[in-house]
């Protein structure tokens, strides 16, 4: 069984990997579309530098770096709770983005 600590870790380097990722909120991306940018940005920056990258834009941009949080949150959230009608993400990939960067 897992902690939610753990979940809350999770969640919180999905979010900032997506922050990271170039996909954008009027993309209107599919679950299956998060996930890849969530692992293409995992792959290219690792969890430390997602992290990074969100720092850098909360200090340079705070005004825009919030609403993209706020977004970045919000679909790993329903990401992570449920698929999209017509998108496709086989319940192991999720597992599979972290398991890299790890």
């Amino acid at each position: 069984m897992r902690s939610a600590t753990h979940d809350l870790t999770i969640s919180t380097a999905r979010a900032d990997a997506l922050f990271a990722s170039s996909l954008q909120r009027s993309d209107q991306p599919t679950v299956a579309q998060v996930h890849g940018a969530i692992a293409a940005a995992l792959a290219a920056f690792g969890i430390r530098g997602c992290a990074a990258q969100v720092a850098q834009a909360y200090g340079e941009h705070p005004e825009t770096a919030v609403t993209r949080m706020r977004w970045a949150r919000a679909t790993v959230a329903g990401a992570s709770g449920g698929a999209r009608a017509g998108s496709a993400c086989a319940p192991g990939t999720r597992r599979a983005h972290l398991s890299r960067a790890a």
